[in-house]
């Protein structure tokens, strides 16, 4: 039987201009919260909840500023679900677990077009392998969870057009990063988020 060939997994853990887990104080935070766990699965699961339930997401709560990079993330505790998917790869790879960004194409409310992206992540798990978590923020209709190997994410599909990305990027796409860095406030990130066509049937 010939041995599985796994992806090269180095650009899911490296450190960058977005994922920048060196950070100090990323590094501090991502020690924090592998403190008293001793498996991977238990420190990801702790970084998961962190990023979904005390980074607040931008649009819920009416908060500014726009924030791309992870540090930027954790230093005023808001983001857009893109934003929050970056800091919880950052936390991840800092604990040495690969971790990749994910993307979902949604319809923007009420099952209407138009259409944008969704943020998310995928990390790489032993037992499991590649598992995708959303940690965009629960609120009223919207409940995600971390419980390998289900995956409970916080939108299905349900619309002609929507669609899961299969690709697990090491960085985050460039629309996202001009949709983050080039508008001022929260509203006008909700004015333009962005989309790219989908590519899978």
């Amino acid at each position: 039987m010939r041995e599985q060939t796994l992806p090269d997994m180095n650009p899911y853990l490296a450190s960058s201009r977005y994922i920048d887990w060196e950070t100090p104080a990323v590094i501090a935070q991502a020690q924090q919260l592998a403190n008293n766990h001793r498996s991977s699965l238990d420190i990801a699961k702790a970084c998961f909840e962190f990023v979904r339930d005390d980074i607040k997401h931008s649009w819920d709560y009416a908060l500014n500023p726009v924030t791309c990079k992870a540090s930027e993330v954790l230093q005023h505790g808001t983001g857009y679900r893109y934003a929050k998917s970056h800091l919880l790869a950052t936390l991840l790879r800092a604990n040495n677990i690969p971790t990749g960004l994910c993307y979902q194409r949604l319809t923007i409310s009420d099952d209407r077009l138009p259409f944008c992206l969704h943020g998310l992540n995928a990390l790489y798990l032993d037992k499991f392998g590649w598992y995708r978590a959303d940690a965009r923020g629960n609120k009223d209709g919207v409940t995600a969870s971390f419980s390998p190997p289900v995956e409970k994410l916080a939108y299905p599909l349900t619309t002609q057009g929507e669609a899961d990305f299969p690709e697990i990027w090491a960085e985050p796409l460039n629309e996202v990063i001009s949709a983050l860095e080039n508008k001022k406030t929260y509203q006008e990130v909700a004015d333009n988020l962005p989309d790219i066509p989908r590519t899978t049937s």
